[in-house]
């Protein structure tokens, strides 16, 4: 071995730096870890202070866990720029940490779609004419199915609609004064307009960074994707995600309105309460099933014995003020806007009253009942709400002023027994409507409003000069920030909305954790024992050179700034099942020379020389579709396809140059070395099998099997997780068992049928899956099915949970664990994707294959198999689903394992084309049948070893890894059995069937 010397210094060099960096990890953890202790310490004193004593009951708990955050964060903030490790600050060193994914540590991640349609509508003054309507819904349409960008899709669309006519006709507006004149065209038009969406994503994106830059996440990632005008968003460690919704879909149009007195609309309240209760009477009278949003309570709660007579008859004569208590005292109207109180269970019943047409009628046209943000603190409970009677009394039903005009906002600290407020600077065109409106307007109630909630109707006193004003409402300090940061951030050019969403809570992220760390080290352990027993002393090399490996491949996550995820660890299972290829092909080759009678030096010599071609190639084949997979996968999957691809690099070096190494100090010191022992020294040496004759019998049992699968995806299909179908996915742990029928029963009822319902793991925990309002993106629409799915699964738990216990994550290990949400658009998206990413991974292997071998034959042999072996696979999974103990949907993990079995199993078919290539130059006079047939038996040592070593390692991610990646290490090990027979009974005889027609061809 030549340059052994530089190959053994570069070897330390690389595994010394990529000890150096995980040692970020180490140091990290470490200082985390004191930043704990302080924080608990800082607790433990605070309760021993006589102020302590003052604080109520209710809210010493959330007192204590504001107290122990604001110190663990003090502690890390005062060394963020202190050298902590070897010259580098506490900051630095949390940047070159290993990044764990969110299914690994517990987060959310969030894709906006940035609604350019609304933009354009902007640019357009709110044009209303049928062309421009037709043209945005034909674009909305043909974005869920193309990859083209919106404002593209906006010009084709133009064109298809009304093809004699200029886009300057729309664009010649206000928003685009200057920009777009009458003789612009319409490419100019486009132009144009492109840019200002680009300007209103950067803007967007800048707005989103800054609210995520203040919510106090430790390493956020927020990044455009391409021009699509997405934007994807993770924050590791969330704990309250329908904070971060709204947060994020806030658009941050802050509107400042006028507002009713109660007393100037209670008459109208009334009228309002008559009419509604003569309907409801007229639609019960008519036979007529109302929806919920339109039954009096009573009549919902009819059955209940808790409804005494005298709240029936009131119910039936007052169902508006049942569910909204009017604003009285003792019979006086309340002063202020406030129209009355509703549990929020029953908003959605007042606002389909209050919008009735008969009802409209004879309230003022320039009221808008708007709800309040926050509880009403009087009633004692977060249920109950205030509705406000805003004013919209100008000509263009636009607010007086809006967001656009805050400059600067930030929370402070009343005189008024300290309550959390907000100052708020304007700039001085917003100082000088607002210095007019509160003029207008002393004695009277102005409403903050932030998309569509009331925040705070404070009543002014005197007029406001130079455009500073405090925000009051009897804020906690947590809402005070959440509404500083948005007024600081400005508002969006364009709304964006959710449209894919992942929740994983840390209790499900520890057990991530905990599960693929045992089934990595029982697998790892497998494979060294596996090795250690088929080739002894070669073995313990190849072992050496297994942990170099895994030094090496996380050094180089960490160094790459790859995130490990779940999939990751299963890809790098899967690397250490791979890895052994390399080695097994290598030992099977020296083997080969020691028995044709070569001495030990000059058998490893040949042995590696002939053995790097099929081990190039075969790693090859299986990166390219690994670098397939992480283009057109995305989260888990690209950490799947990242950790493999730098797994199969990592173990192609330390296979080849670390054994390498360590045979030459043995050999240089005259040592022996064993590649065998009594038991695997002849194994499957001798074999003599006529591979070729039995090709026509392989022929038809694969037909079979493709039979099989194609019909049962015909006639049984699949079942689709939400990656595919869109829809909202919940796991959600209960505190005993329950089966899946029970769970079922009580949800569809809640859902109206649109449910399913399965055992995910053990029998506490259950996946429930539902399209129920997938098509809202609003942050309303989600907290609605949360509201239901708590109201269908309350009653099984045996310690009651509280809503709020029961979709967040905080210290709580029962209730939703985590969620997913996939938008129809985004589900459309990632189909298209998984098919392109399948034919594309085909053809790639073809065309290497067939440059390769430099034969098309060769290309089309190993495209079959692979193309055979994925619809076994997804025939298992339409056939098997439902049947087998664990989740078997298609969704991208399913497509990632699919897109790993191709390329394994063109792995195995490279291998022996390798060898029937060398025996057709070694033996060129003899028949092509006797060479594969002696091809496949040569190499069959090599095939049974590698397909064994990775089996059992995917066998130990199937038992240990956990519910969550079971499906996927499934999918690998019926590839792994299914690749193995299809290389040599599919591929190959393919390849030889093609050459023999070729050659008849030839002779005729």
């Amino acid at each position: 071995m030549q340059s052994k010397g530089a190959i053994s210094f570069v070897a330390i060099l690389i595994g010394l730096a990529c000890i150096y960096q995980l040692s970020f990890t180490a140091v990290s953890s470490i200082q985390e870890n004191k930043a704990v202790k302080y924080a608990e310490a800082a607790v433990a004193a605070e309760q021993l202070k006589p102020s302590f004593a003052e604080v109520s009951d209710l809210n010493k708990a959330y007192y204590l866990d504001s107290v122990r955050k604001e110190k663990n964060r003090y502690y890390l903030d005062s060394i963020n720029s202190e050298k902590v490790y070897f010259g580098y600050t506490y900051k630095e060193v949390k940047e070159k940490e290993i990044n764990l994914g969110l299914d690994l540590k517990g987060g959310m991640n969030v894709m906006l779609q940035v609604e350019l349609s609304d933009l354009l509508r902007v640019l357009s003054d709110n044009n209303t004419s049928a062309e421009f309507e037709q043209a945005l819904a034909l674009a909305k349409k043909n974005e869920a199915e193309s990859r083209e960008d919106f404002i593209t899709l906006f010009a084709q669309a133009w064109k298809t609609v009304a093809p004699e006519k200029r886009l300057s006709h729309v664009f010649s507006s206000m928003a685009l004064s200057g920009k777009v004149t009458a003789e612009s065209s319409d490419d100019e038009v486009i132009s144009i307009i492109r840019k200002e969406s680009e300007s209103a994503i950067a803007n967007s994106f800048n707005v989103l960074r800054n609210r995520i830059d203040r919510f106090g996440v430790t390493s956020p990632n927020i990044q455009k994707i391409g021009n699509s005008g997405r934007i994807l968003v993770e924050l590791p460690g969330v704990k309250e995600p329908e904070r971060v919704r709204k947060l994020l879909q806030g658009t941050a149009s802050l509107e400042f309105w006028t507002t009713y007195e109660c007393s100037e609309i209670f008459g109208s309240l009334q009228s309002a309460n008559t009419i509604i209760r003569e309907y409801l009477g007229e639609s019960s009278e008519a036979g007529e099933e109302n929806s919920d949003s339109e039954k009096t309570l009573a009549e919902q709660l009819a059955a209940q014995d808790s409804l005494s007579n005298d709240e029936i008859t009131f119910a039936k004569n007052n169902p508006l003020f049942y569910v909204l208590n009017p604003a009285t005292y003792n019979g006086q109207i309340m002063p202020g806007p406030v129209m009355g109180v509703a549990h929020y269970k029953d908003t959605a019943k007042i606002n389909a009253w209050l919008s009735l047409p008969q009802v409209k009628d004879v309230l003022p046209v320039d009221l808008v009942p708007m709800w309040s943000v926050k509880p009403a603190e009087e009633y004692g409970s977060d249920s109950y709400y205030q509705l406000i009677a805003i004013r919209t009394s100008t000509r263009d039903n636009k607010a007086p002023l809006d967001g656009g005009v805050v400059t600067d906002a930030r929370v402070s600290y009343g005189n008024m027994g300290g309550q959390p407020e907000v100052d708020m600077a304007m700039n001085a065109e917003g100082a000088r409507v607002w210095s007019r409106l509160t003029a207008d307007n002393i004695g009277k109630c102005i409403a903050i409003v932030l998309d569509g909630m009331v925040y705070s109707f404070p009543r002014v006193n005197t007029e406001i000069t130079g455009g500073h004003s405090s925000i009051s409402g009897h804020f906690t300090i947590q809402e005070a920030e959440d509404l500083a940061n948005v007024l600081k951030s400005g508002k969006l050019p364009a709304p964006a909305t959710i449209i894919q969403e992942q929740v994983v809570g840390p209790s499900l992220g520890s057990e991530s954790i905990r599960a693929g760390m045992i089934s990595f080290v029982i697998a790892f352990v497998l494979v060294l024992l596996y090795m250690l027993f088929f080739y002894k002393g070669a073995g313990i090399a190849a072992d050496v050179a297994l942990l170099c490996n895994v030094v090496f491949l996380m050094g180089a996550l960490v160094s790459f700034g790859a995130v490990l995820t779940l999939p990751g660890i299963a890809g790098l299972v899967l690397t250490l099942g791979m890895a052994v290829d390399a080695n097994v092909i290598i030992y099977e080759r020296v083997k080969e020379e020691l028995r044709a009678g070569k001495a030990l030096r000059l058998a490893i010599s040949d042995g590696y020389k002939n053995a790097y071609s099929a081990i190039i190639d075969g790693n090859i084949t299986t990166i390219l579709t690994g670098i397939v997979l992480f283009v057109f996968g995305s989260g888990p999957v690209q950490g799947f396809a990242t950790t493999l691809v730098i797994g199969l690099i990592t173990s192609l070096l330390t296979s080849i140059f670390i054994t390498r190494l360590i045979f030459e100090a043995r050999l240089s010191k005259n040592k022996k070395i064993s590649f065998s022992n009594k038991f695997s020294e002849n194994f499957l040496q001798n074999t003599r099998i006529d591979f070729m004759n039995k090709r026509k019998v392989a022929y038809i049992i694969s037909c079979i099997l493709i039979v099989i699968s194609l019909a049962s995806m015909t006639f049984k299909g699949f079942t689709y997780g939400v990656d595919f179908t869109g829809g909202r996915t919940y796991v959600v742990r209960f505190d005993t068992n329950v089966t899946d029928a029970q769970v079922r029963e009580a949800a569809m009822a809640e859902f109206d049928g649109s449910v399913e319902v399965k055992q995910f793991g053990g029998g506490s925990q259950m996946k429930i899956t539902t399209k129920y309002l997938i098509e809202e993106n609003s942050a309303e629409s989600d907290a609605i099915v949360d509201g239901k799915l708590y109201n269908a699964l309350k009653d099984f738990f045996s310690t009651p949970l509280t809503y709020e216990e029961f979709t967040s994550t905080v210290d709580n290990p029962n209730g939703i664990i985590s969620s997913d949400k996939v938008g129809p658009t985004v589900a459309n998206d990632i189909k298209r994707d998984a098919i392109i990413a399948v034919i594309i991974a085909i053809f790639v292997i073809f065309a290497y294959i067939a440059l390769r071998f430099k034969g098309w034959r060769w290309g089309l042999g190993g495209a079959v198999s692979t193309v055979h072996d994925a619809i076994i696979v997804i025939g298992f999974f339409s056939l098997f689903s439902g049947i087998l103990p664990f989740s078997l949907d298609v969704d991208q993990t399913f497509i990632a394992a699919v897109l790993t079995i191709i390329g394994y199993s063109i792995n195995d078919s490279v291998v022996i084309f390798d060898r029937i290539r060398e025996y057709r130059t070694l033996y060129p006079k003899r028949d092509l049948r006797q060479n594969i047939n002696e091809a496949l038996n040569s190499t069959l040592a090599r095939t049974v070893n590698t397909s064994g070593s990775t089996f059992v390692v995917m066998l130990a991610i199937a038992i240990f890894g956990g519910e969550v990646i079971r499906g996927l290490a499934v999918a690998l090990l019926v590839g792994i059995v299914i690749g193995t027979y299809s290389s040599i009974f599919v591929g190959t005889p393919i390849m030889y069937d093609l050459h023999a027609k070729a050659a008849k061809k030839e002779l005729k």
